[in-house]
């Protein structure tokens, strides 16, 4: 038997893959790693979760296998990792360099990113319902 065919995906965003027709059930092996949601037009969603490799298989609803993937979850290209010691932080670099919530990140790194964000969308939302 050959091997799955690979799908790159990059952490934190979806790429549309075509799925064969008669796909009722999708098995994903690690949940930590992608997601895919099932669309009508014989589409599904894939978004990376999670770094590393995981596998995704379609099945029909006798439980016939249509379709096998791998699925690679890398970084962005545009990711810039600086260690401080053993913390790490990252940043998104297209054009400037930017904070990013990125997993492996330090804790306070991290929480002050996700606060500073949590706090920039309530105020949106907050200037929106007025």
């Amino acid at each position: 038997m050959a091997a799955p065919e690979a799908v790159t995906v990059i952490l934190d965003q979806a790429r549309l893959v075509k799925v064969p027709d008669r796909v009722s059930t999708i098995v994903i092996g690690n949940p930590l790693i992608a997601d895919v949601s099932l669309q009508p037009g014989g589409m599904m969603v894939m978004t990376g979760k999670g770094y590393g490799v995981t596998s995704i298989t379609a099945l029909d609803r006798s439980g016939t296998v249509l379709m096998e993937k791998q699925v690679e979850v890398r970084m962005p290209p545009d990711a810039v990792v600086v260690y401080k010691g053993i913390e790490r932080e990252s940043y998104s670099c297209t054009p400037q360099c930017s904070r990013r919530i990125t997993l492996g990140d330090g804790m306070n790194f991290f929480e002050q990113a996700l606060a500073q964000t949590g706090n920039r969308t309530g105020m949106a939302v907050g200037v929106a319902a007025k």
